[in-house]
Formats: C-alpha cells, structure tokens, sequence
C-alpha cells in the first residue's frame, strides 16, 4: 500500500470514529456539561451545595436526567429544562437500565422507589411533612446570587420563587408593570401544595394579593389531587411543613389585615378544617368578627367549629382524651383527699384506745420489734368497723382504677398525635412505616378501615378489598367497598353498598354523597368542589382511631390488676422515678393492708374510744370523715375532696386547661357555694352525732356498775 493510500485510510478510520461518537452529559462536581457529538461543550448547569445532594445523569428518552435533592430533572440537548418531578425526598438511587427510569427517594429511614414514565411518575406521591422537602423550592431560589438571578430564571421556569425574585427586584426598580408580570409568571408554575402556599404568602408580603388568592386556590387543587383531604386531623407541625399557612394567618391578624386573614382562614377551613387547636382559633376569629359587629358571620363560624365535634369521643371535640385525662386526674386528687382525711380522722379517734394496748407491748414504736405479729393486729384499721374499713376499700379501689384510667388517656393521646396520622392523607411508605411503629397490624376492624383507606388512596384496590373481607364491615367500610365497585364500574352494587352502609349508620356523610344526597358538611363539599366526579371515601375519625389505636379503658383496669407497679409507674406525674416509686409503693401496701383488714374482726376495744378534741377538730374539718360508718359521710366526704379538688385547679395548683381551661369566674363560685353547703350540712350532722354521743354518755352512767 503506497503512503497516500495509507494516509487515506487512516484518516478515513478515524473521521468513522468520530462519527460513532454520541452527545452526552456529564456532571463533574456540582455542575452539569453537555457535550455535542464533535466533543465540545455546548451548555452547562451549577447546583449550589444549598440544594441538596446530586445524582446522575440519567440518559433517557432523549432526555438527560440530574436528580437534584428531592427533584428529578430532565434537559435536551439544547440544555432547555423539559421537567421536573418532585418527590418525598432526596433522591438516593437513579436506574436508567431496562428502559424505564427507576427512582428512588426516602425520608429519613424510609425508602421508597417509583417508575417514571412518558416523563410522569407513575404511581402516588404523599409529602411527608418535612419542611427540608416541601421547602426545597423556596431554598433553591434562595440560593442564586442577584447577579445570576435573570438566567436562574430563564433556565429553571418551573421555579415561581425565582420568578417572585424578579417581581421583588421590579419593584425596586420601580417597574410596576414588570412585577405584575412577573408575579403572575410565578403563579403559573406547576409545584406541589406546600410550595403553593409558601408561594402565597410571600405574594401577600409582596403586595400582590390577588395572585395570593390564586395560588392558594391552586394549593388547594392539588391538595385534593394528592389525596388530601378535609376528613383528617393535620398538627402544627404539619402545617408549617405544609407552607404555615396558620402562622401566616396569625400574622396577618397581628397586623389587624383583617381583608387578608379572611383568605387564609377560609383556606384552611376548605382543606383542613381540623387543624390542631382548631378550636381556638376559630374562636379566636370569631371574637374579632364581633368586635366588627359582624355576630352573625362570627355564630357561624363558632357553629362551624362545634360541628367538627361530631365523630369525637363522646363528641367533646379534638382534646376529648385530654378532657377526659383531666376529669381523671381531678377524680383521683379528691379520691387521695379522701383517703388521706379518713386516714387521719382514723387515727385521730382510736391513737388513745391503740395507745393503752400498745403499752403492754412494750410501745407504739418498740412493739413492733418486740411483738411484730400482735403489733401488726393493732394497726389501726383494726379498730375501725367494717363499714368504715369497707369504705376506706371502696376509695383506694377508686383511687387505683381512676389512675388507670389517667395512664389510659395519656397513653392513647400521646400515640393518637403520631405524626403518620396527622398528616392530612394516609398512605406512601412513610406512613406504612409510622404504622408500624404503632404497631397498627392485625385483625381489628378499626386497624383495617386504617389500611383499608391507605390502599384506595394508593389505588391499590384488591389490597383494600382484601383488607376489608378480613372483618365484619362496619358503615364506614360498606361505603368504601361500594367506592371499589364503582371503581370496577359495577353501579349496582356500589348503590347497593351505599345503601347498607347509610342503613347502618344513617349519619354516614359519605355515604349520603355518593347516593346524590348532597349533604352539608365541610367534607362533603370540599369533595363537590375539587374532586365532583369521584365517589367519596369514608375516612376513621377519632372513635375509630382510638379504637384501633388501644383497647379500652377497662383494658387498663385489667392491666392494673395484673401489674399494677408497672401500670401505675406509666403515670405522667413529672416526678423524679424514686418518688415515683415510692409514693407508688405506699399505695400499693396501704391497698393490701385495707384489702386483708377487711375481713379481719374489730378490736372490742374500740367501742371505749372517745372523741378526742383533735377527732372533734378533723369532723369539723373534713366533712363527712367521721361518719364513715353511714352512707351520708362517704358521699359528703367524696363530695368535699372533689370540690376542693377543682378549686385547687382553678387556681393554678395543677394544670387542667382542657378541662376547666374555658370555665369563667361563675364555676369559682359555684363550687364555693356547694363547698359552703357541704360544711352547712357536716355542721348539723357533728351536732347531731354529738347529741346522740352524750345521750349514750348519759345511758352509760345510769347503768349500775
């Protein structure tokens, strides 16, 4: 081969060489390079550290895939942004192989992965109430310097709070007409709820209050979209992941910007009405409403917010638990009053009669010692009577049972403000996850309603349908397995499901709804307004929700008879865990000792104790103590210590907010007035026992020697 040939050929080798070479790009530390198919550089995009971990890139769809913290894009060629998806966290895998786009995403130790596909994620997203996910977004705008806020902007459009920037920088440039534009730009882009939110209230601090409105309008479109909804509780915590619009609220009502506040509260009152504290603040509201003379819109939002009770424990609202742990925690403070004064009144009248006994033993104290077993036979319930030891029996049995009942409350409260149940949805992994650690598995119907609703809002059908065969189905059930057949397109039977739910329950809103009924209540019409062409779910509330969460309160009883150190030791006291222990200890040995006394003959020499002054003293003072022999002293002497027991409250001895925490100046008198005639009535009752006690004095001495 002659040297030109060869050259010839050489060259030709390596312009197919070039020619096989394909466009790709390329991340090196925190920025992304394209490069064309000659190998040059055509475009380059930075990330600063401020947004999060990077992963990639992904060739795929002709698209070139970066996952950026919690975000998924995807640039042509031409570096033009053509999508991006949100997650519920950073992004942690990024598989291209097979040819669909594998993603994975997790929240602190839960991992979840998706399939995108046609540039969709397939399958449902649910935000867990992270403020470092909902609020990427803002943080990612954040982070660009003034100088290279114009190109951020053109090249991440889908970010409005870039967008926001420049109508903020418009404003300073004194180019109204630009920071309209540019806020209306903001709104436009499509981001999940939070961001919407979060987008709001930075347009009200701006001055744009109607594209406020508009992207709280579109927050909650997509609130609905994901599968939020009404029916379920969201905490504060919550809220502030989710854009604060109640911090938001409150901030507007401290700035007296009554016009704007109105949005905000309405807001939350169409996609989460039952906020935590919602009461308050709806009360709170309605005051203001008053003081503008405006009483009729204030009933009705005080109306609005009595009728979200319905479905609570007993139907006392959101803090019903808490409501119940204060009555508990009064009962038994007055049940322990009682006991202490019995006690006492006890040891009042027989400390003389002990005394002569003890004296042949060697003392009150030595006795012990020297004679334990004939010492402990002259404890001093031995001198009582059976009805004053029964008695004594009935309020430490109270006193242990109305503690289970507060280790109960504060049990299932605790567990009921899980974050996995306040989020405003169930279902994605993280919730799974957080049932878990409730340990929410099993047979219960409540338990399956639970997993029963996730499974439909994750459109996993013959998960829920599976779910709800394993139990006797309740009305909420009925109406969701009806919600199924309509899905499977079978009318008749969804109608038919209806109908027995609304049979079973007839106060069954969702029910009601899906038959065309058009009830009234809040979350049948956020459900007429977002959602009008799906049927409506039956969510758990706060019965069912206790339900599954515990057994009831007598399963406390029961564990307070089977272990009781343990079940009393639970008690939320706040004390020091010796003194725990040991006031514990005390009840326990003090119960035993009662319990076997019962039974146990009284001394003869009791009939000889006298009534001492200070016995005279304590009947005066603790009404109803010295006659426990009669039914009329337990029932003055309990009615004393309750009273006393809630005076205490009301003055800030111990916390009972839930409680007595809205209780006006005329509770105080109250229960001074019936404290008042609780002593009238102890008063004619001691006169009444001194008289019979003198005449049996008188009787005694007539009698011969």
């Amino acid at each position: 081969m002659k040297a030109p040939d060869f050259i010839k050929t050489l060259l030709a080798l390596a312009c197919a060489l070039i020619g096989t070479a394909h466009a790709e790009a390329q991340l090196e530390g925190r920025t992304l390079r394209f490069q064309d198919d000659a190998g040059r550089i055509t475009w380059t995009r930075s990330y600063p550290a401020a947004v999060g971990p990077l992963l990639g890139p992904v060739a795929q769809d002709n698209l070139s895939w970066l996952a950026v913290g919690p975000a998924l894009y995807a640039y042509d060629d031409d570096g033009e942004q053509r999508v991006r998806l949100d997650f519920p966290g950073d992004i942690s895998a990024l598989d291209g192989e097979g040819g669909t786009l594998q993603v994975t995403s997790g929240f602190g130790s839960v991992r979840q992965t998706f399939t995108v596909n046609g540039a969709q994620i397939q399958g449902r997203v649910v935000l867990p109430p992270d403020p470092e996910v909902t609020g990427w977004l803002r943080r990612a705008a954040a982070a660009v310097p003034q100088a290279q806020l114009r190109a951020a902007a053109s090249a991440d459009p889908a970010n409005p709070f870039l967008q926001l920037r420049l109508a903020r920088l418009a404003q300073l440039q004194g180019d109204r007409y630009g920071a309209i534009a540019a806020a209306q730009q903001a709104v436009t882009a499509q981001v999940p709820f939070a961001a919407s939110v979060q987008l709001a209230a930075d347009l009200d601090d701006a001055g744009f209050p109607s594209a406020a409105d508009l992207s709280l309008d579109k927050a909650a479109r997509e609130w609905a979209a994901r599968g939020y909804d009404p029916a379920l509780p969201v905490s504060r915590d919550a809220l502030r992941a989710y854009g604060n619009p109640l911090g938001e609220l409150n901030i507007l009502l401290a700035q007296n910007k009554l016009r704007r506040a109105d949005a905000w509260i309405r807001y939350l009152r169409e996609v989460s009405p039952r906020f935590q504290d919602y009461p308050e603040v709806y009360a709170r509201y309605a005051t203001i409403l008053d003081a503008q003379d405006r009483s009729g819109e204030a009933d009705e939002w005080r109306q609005f917010s009595r009728d979200l009770s319905a479905g609570t424990l007993y139907n006392l609202g959101p803090g019903a638990l808490l409501i119940l742990r204060d009555a508990f925690r009064v009962l038994a403070a007055a049940l322990l009053m009682a006991v202490l004064a019995a006690l006492l009144t006890f040891e009042a009248h027989y400390w003389t009669v002990q005394g002569r006994d003890l004296a042949l033993l060697g003392g009150r104290w030595r006795s012990w010692l020297l004679h334990p077993l004939s010492r402990a036979r002259r404890i001093t319930l031995a001198y009582a009577g059976f009805g004053e030891k029964l008695v004594l029996v009935s309020l430490l049995l109270g006193l242990l049972f109305t503690l289970s009942g507060w280790v109960w409350t504060s049990r299932v409260d605790e567990r009921l403000h899980d974050p996995a149940l306040n989020a405003g949805t169930y279902g994605g992994a993280w919730f799974y996850d957080g049932l878990d650690r409730l340990e929410l598995s099993g047979e219960a119907r409540d338990i399956a309603l639970i997993r029963g609703v996730a499974a439909q809002l994750d459109a996993s059908a013959s998960l829920a349908r599976q779910t709800y065969s394993r139990v006797p189905p309740s009305a909420c059930i009925l109406n969701n397995l009806g919600v199924l057949a309509a899905g499977a397109e079978d009318t008749a039977q969804a109608r038919d499901s209806y109908r027995q739910a609304l049979a079973l329950d007839p106060g069954q809103t969702s029910a009601a709804y899906n038959l065309g009924l058009n009830p009234q209540d809040p979350d049948s019409v956020f459900q007429a307004r977002f959602r009008p062409k799906q049927p409506r779910l039956c969510y758990p509330d706060q019965q069912t929700l206790i339900q599954a969460l515990d057994l009831a309160p007598g399963s406390s009883a029961l564990g307070l008879l089977r272990d009781p150190w343990n079940s009393l030791n639970r008690l939320p006291t706040g004390l020091p865990r010796i003194l725990q222990g040991l006031w514990v200890a005390a009840l326990l040995v003090l119960g035993t000792a009662c319990l076997l006394w019962l039974l146990v003959p009284r001394l003869p020499q009791a009939i000889h104790a006298g009534r001492s002054a200070a016995y005279r003293l304590l009947a005066l003072l603790l009404p109803g103590a010295a006659l426990l022999e009669g039914a009329w002293g337990s029932v003055l002497l309990l009615g004393w210590a309750m009273t006393i027991s809630a005076l205490l409250g009301l003055s800030g001895w111990w916390r009972l907010d839930a409680l007595l925490g809205a209780a006006g100046p005329g509770l105080r008198t109250l229960l001074l007035g019936i404290l008042a005639f609780i002593y009238v009535l102890n008063i004619v009752a001691f006169v009444l026992a001194e008289v019979r006690a003198a005449r049996q004095g008188q009787r005694a001495a007539r009698q011969p020697g």
